[in-house]
């Protein structure tokens, strides 16, 4: 397993991932998730105990989760530790991974997509319905590619 530290004061909430998110969304998008004008990590605290989900994953071949905020972390019904170490396909059910496919590929061919609504599942098999999301590539300020993030603003139990 992957020891990646869950967000926290003395990790500044995990600044570094944190403001990838936050500023690849404002690049693609031009929205904030949180107050622009808290400090930094303030910003970062507020992303993590953000009343949304917001989920991020890495470049490998096989994605891996590598953030999750409190909600996620809920919703998904996981530790920190489980939740960075899971591919992030394993989140929707088999039946649907090729629409979820579909989806990240969309998404890496227009840089973001606004529409996105899937049932995902959490890892006690509890299935919901994501609904009014925005899934983004997260682009660092040097134009590399780091993987993919998407916010959840609503969801609901199926």
């Amino acid at each position: 397993m992957k020891e990646i530290s869950k967000p926290c004061p003395e990790n500044d909430y995990l600044g570094e991932h944190a403001e990838l998110i936050l500023s690849s969304l404002f690049r693609m998008t031009g929205r904030n998730l949180v107050d622009p004008t808290l400090s930094d990590k303030d910003r970062y605290r507020s992303l993590f105990e953000a009343p949304f989900a917001i989920v991020s994953h890495n470049t490998e071949v096989d994605p891996v989760f590598n953030y999750g905020n409190k909600i996620a972390l809920e919703l998904f019904e996981m530790k920190w530790v489980d939740f960075v170490n899971l591919p992030s396909r394993i989140s929707a059910e088999q039946q649907i991974r090729e629409e979820r496919q579909q989806l990240l590929a969309r998404v890496t061919k227009y840089g973001f997509i606004e529409d996105y609504k899937g049932v995902r599942i959490s890892s006690s098999g509890k299935r919901f319905l994501v609904e009014d999301s925005i899934v983004w590539n997260m682009i660092d300020q040097n134009g590399t590619y780091r993987g993919q993030a998407a916010v959840l603003y609503r969801w609901s139990k199926l």
